[in-house]
């Protein structure tokens, strides 16, 4: 009974361990994208664009081709979304404000958003863009 004992030698299988850290990595690569906040929109780009502030925690209304309006990642009509920051104004008056507007969309309506905005005294409103690639 002593010599069975001593030929058997424990193991350790790795296969499910390997196969459950693949759907994890496989499943991140797959959420990261969608974490980003405001709605997915084409940003214009510009020259020299001022550098991301990490110290606050901004609100992101966003502005998409279609005309939709997004508070965050929350599909809004323009009413709505103007009763909501309001609501958010009085909430958190220091609360800051980055607009994504797509660059499809007409100026006008950016702008008019924007003015709707100040009006409404946030402390800073943002324009989000990308840098500019090349001259």
């Amino acid at each position: 009974m002593s010599a069975r004992r001593s030929s058997l030698t424990p193991e350790m299988n790795v296969t499910p361990l390997v196969d459950v850290v693949l759907v994890l990595l496989i499943i991140f690569m797959v959420v990261t994208p969608q974490i980003e906040s405001g709605a997915s929109v084409e940003l214009p780009a510009a020259t020299n664009p001022d550098k991301e502030n990490k110290e606050l925690e901004p609100t992101t209304v966003s502005l998409a081709t279609n005309g939709f309006f997004y508070l965050d990642r929350k599909e809004l009509k323009k009413d709505a979304l103007m009763a909501e920051l309001k609501a958010l104004r009085e909430k958190k008056p220091d609360s800051p404000v980055v607009l994504k507007a797509d660059r499809g969309v007409r100026y006008s309506e950016v702008r008019g958003l924007f003015k709707s905005m100040q009006e409404m005294g946030f402390p800073g409103i943002n324009l989000q863009v990308v840098e500019k690639k090349g001259p």
